[in-house]
């Protein structure tokens, strides 16, 4: 009698074959394993990288926030300066007549109207219309012939609006029904 195992005819491994293929087998593992640990390493990089570039971002939009807040208010106070100027030659000069004066408040004011407006500022003059609550802030109430109710006929103090915003309201006498 044979010793051979005839189980369907193939050879049996031996322990030796079965190492060597462990071996192999966990050589590829092993394989694997760092290569993916090199890809994870790498993308744990990468992370790091994005996190700090986003807080970089972050901090520099914050640095040019505060920037714009601080001087927001530049280029009006740029254009203020001629009529600053013109307030103090006008109060430099010692022997002016009251006639002098009163053209040189004129042009100032208009200089500095001319300022404002060329930054979004807009009076508001409503003589005539009718009274809106939204932009006019009625102070008393009269008897006005020829006009009809609830008509503005008085300004007190103008209304100013900036760009498009009430900044403040019209103090206005509105017309009552007779």
């Amino acid at each position: 009698m044979s010793t051979e195992n005839t189980n369907s005819g193939k050879p049996e491994n031996t322990a030796a074959d079965v190492t060597a293929d462990a071996a192999q087998g966990g050589d590829e593992l092993n394989k694997l394993v760092n290569e993916y640990e090199t890809k994870l390493g790498e993308m744990r990089d990468l992370l790091l990288r994005e996190r700090a570039e986003i807080e970089n971002q972050r901090k520099r939009l914050q640095r040019d926030l505060d920037q714009a807040r601080r001087f927001a208010n530049e280029r009006v106070l740029s254009d203020l300066l001629p009529v600053c100027d013109s307030l103090e030659r006008g109060l430099a000069v010692q022997t002016a007549d009251a006639g002098s004066l009163r053209e040189g408040m004129e042009l100032t004011l208009k200089a500095l109207l001319k300022v404002a407006e060329g930054n979004g500022l807009k009076p508001i003059d409503p003589v005539g219309q009718p009274f809106n609550p939204e932009q006019h802030q009625a102070v008393s109430m009269v008897e006005a012939p020829g006009t009809k109710p609830d008509t503005v006929v008085a300004v007190i103090q103008k209304g100013y609006v900036l760009n498009e915003r009430l900044l403040r309201p019209a103090l206005v006498t509105v017309s009552k029904a007779s």
